[in-house]
């Protein structure tokens, strides 16, 4: 008893010591990488130390987060975004050792706030619209050498500036005046190139040729033109006033003297409000004679100041050309030109109120195209008028191109009710093309698909069509199934624009299922030829018919034609009883 006893306890001390040897030891972690990081996004640690198993998984404060196996020495984890933020510790399943993590919230500035963008009510045909930059020149003084007197001449300093923000190139002065005559230029004054900021002085001689009786002052129009470093041309109009002497008179200002005066020009400066269309375009392309339309027009002030007040004015025309605030009926609008495009629902002039520097403002105008307007493009011409920042009325003009297009209106159908069409049989397509239009049209190709069968011809050329007339095709279709089946219908032409346009459309028909013809089949009672063997008595029958140019050809069953027999030839009996010695 003692003896087994001892065996037992030598094996559980084996058993116990041969546990020890294969458990394998706890996985130890040594360090974490990086040591802080930021909850603002999902983060990946790396956890470095030793005995890590596959799959391993690596807790931060007791919570487990997804982990890659890299090795037994390193494992790859993830840090969810929000994660609580303080030091926390890093372990992996059952460890002998931790490492730290300092989880931190985001800078309050590592957020921007987002920009809400207002959705736009109307968006007009894209265009691209660079930063706005132009030259502005202008004259900002004048100085005339003497008061004009009829038959005596005098001379106009003037110095041109460039307020704009590009150089002016080419400029052009241009004087005309019904009180006084250019002389020496012919009244033209090139003044070339002007800088941006920069100015140029120039002089122009007049001639009173005509009497200033009852006159103080005579009035000059300078128009300027010029271009921008692109091509781009501009033209500005300035009036200028000189002090007149009457010839019943011996000076203008009483004290004899003949001499002018400085001036400062009454013109704006450029540093003012311009109104511009940036963009446009219609609710209905295309546009044809008769149709009524929207048109949606975007207009940017481009100038310095607000444009107060603004008035559209579609079609052109203008508001009082004075100072301060118009009154009523200081709107002229009714002059514009409306012989094809013309107001409908409201009138052509619409109130805007006030657009800032910059700021951008868009508007809808209901039209109607005349009916008498013939295809092609046409300008129509567009006024904004409005108060600048000086209280003066400034009219600013424009012009949009709005194309209208005469498309062809078809009639596409059967001339006649098809016959029912059958599965696997042609029948045929009787179309028409007919011009319901009020003008002649050239069509191109017409061509006729369908995915339920074949049609065969199925292109053709169909050429010019007067107002009312048609244009016929047949055709076969061979159906491959049973039901309402559809034909498409495609022709071919060229816009007014020349462009290439397709008028599509779709014809219905209708497929039954097919019949087969008894005479194909056989029909019930109709005999069957069956071929049989001749016998040698109807052999000898039909050659005996031969003989006697009678038909010698067998008959169905096998007997020669009209033989009165089938397998016998009936042999006649000798005539009635003998005779004796009379």
């Amino acid at each position: 008893m003692k003896l087994q006893s001892k065996f037992f306890v030598s094996m559980l001390l084996a058993l116990i010591l041969l546990t020890g040897w294969f458990t394998p030891a706890y996985a130890d972690v040594v360090s974490v990488s990086p040591g802080s990081i930021v909850n603002d996004v999902d983060r990946t640690i790396t956890v470095s130390g030793s005995s890590f198993l596959d799959p391993s998984v690596v807790y931060l404060n007791g919570v487990a987060l997804a982990t890659t196996f890299v090795s037994d020495t390193e494992l790859s984890a993830v840090v969810p975004a929000g994660f609580a933020t303080g030091s926390h510790a890093v372990t992996v399943d059952t460890t002998a050792g931790s490492a730290s993590l300092v989880v931190s919230a985001p800078s309050p500035t590592a957020t921007p706030t987002p920009t809400l963008t207002p959705t736009p009510t109307f968006t007009p045909t894209p265009t691209s619209t660079p930063v706005f930059g132009r030259p502005q020149v202008v004259i900002s003084s004048y100085t005339a050498s003497a008061v004009a007197q009829a038959g005596k001449k005098f001379n106009i300093s003037i110095r041109f500036a460039n307020s704009g923000t590009l150089n002016a190139v080419n400029t052009q002065a241009v004087f005309s005046s019904s009180d006084v005559v250019p002389t020496g230029t012919g009244g033209v004054l090139a003044l070339g190139s002007i800088s941006m900021g920069g100015s140029v002085d120039a002089a122009q001689t007049f001639l009173t040729a005509y009497s200033t009786s009852g006159k103080r002052v005579v009035v000059i129009d300078v128009t300027l033109t010029y271009y921008d470093e692109d091509g781009t041309s501009y033209s500005d109009k300035f009036t200028l006033s000189v002090a007149a002497k009457s010839e019943s008179t011996s000076s203008n200002s009483g004290n004899g003297s003949d001499s002018g005066g400085s001036y400062v020009a009454a013109t704006p400066s450029g540093n003012t409000a311009q109104l511009v269309i940036t963009g446009y375009s219609s609710d209905i392309e295309p546009l044809q004679p008769g149709q009524k339309f929207k048109l949606g027009v975007t207009v940017q002030n481009m100038g310095k100041t607000s444009a107060k007040r603004v008035t559209m004015i579609m079609g052109g025309g203008s508001a009082d050309s004075g100072s301060g605030t118009p009154q009523a009926g200081g709107v002229s609008g009714g002059s514009g030109e409306f012989t094809n495009f013309a107001p409908l629902g409201t009138s052509n002039v619409q109130a805007l109120g006030e657009i800032p520097a910059g700021a951008t403002l868009q508007f809808w105008q209901s039209l109607v195209v005349n009916v008498s307007t013939t295809p092609g493009a046409y300008p129509v011409k567009i006024t904004f008028s409005y108060i600048n920042s000086k209280g003066e009325m400034v009219n600013d003009e424009q012009v949009i191109t709005l194309l209208v297009y005469s498309l062809p209106y078809l009639d596409v159908s059967f001339y006649s009710p098809p016959e029912p069409f059958f599965v696997e049989q042609p029948g045929a397509l009787p179309i028409q093309i007919v011009n319901l239009g009020k003008r002649s049209t050239i069509l191109g190709n017409m061509r006729i698909e369908t995915a339920d069968g074949m049609i065969e011809p199925s292109t053709t050329l169909v050429g010019s069509l007067d107002p009312g007339g048609y244009f016929t095709f047949d055709s076969l279709f061979t159906p491959d199934k049973i039901g309402e089946l559809n034909l498409i219908v495609t022709i071919e032409y060229t816009d007014d624009f020349n462009q290439p346009r397709t008028v599509t459309k779709t014809l219905d028909v209708s497929v039954e299922e097919g019949f087969i013809d008894p005479a194909m089949e056989g029909m019930e009672g109709t005999e069957t030829f069956v071929e049989t063997e001749e016998s040698f008595l109807q052999k000898v029958w039909r050659f005996a018919l031969g003989v006697l140019g009678l038909d010698s050809n067998p008959s169905s069953n096998g007997a020669p034609s009209g033989e009165p027999f089938d397998d016998e030839i009936p042999v006649p009996a000798p005539s009635g009883g003998g005779g004796g010695k009379g």
